[in-house]
């Protein structure tokens, strides 16, 4: 596992929590915060995913 895998999981689980917890208290700006911030760390996780493939071989 690379620096991006664990970066970009840490990111979608922190802005998870983000949302979850902005619905939850009816803070639109925070749900919508939390959801760029998954997405980002989505992104992130997803670029070291291949990142380790090509690292490997596997395509």
């Amino acid at each position: 596992m690379n620096k991006d895998q664990v970066k970009g999981r840490a990111k979608e689980t922190t802005g998870k929590v983000k949302e979850v917890t902005g619905r939850a208290v009816g803070n639109d700006e925070l749900e919508n915060k939390g959801k760029i911030q998954k997405g980002t760390g989505k992104v992130q996780a997803g670029y070291g995913d291949l990142k380790e493939d090509l690292k490997k071989g596997n395509r």
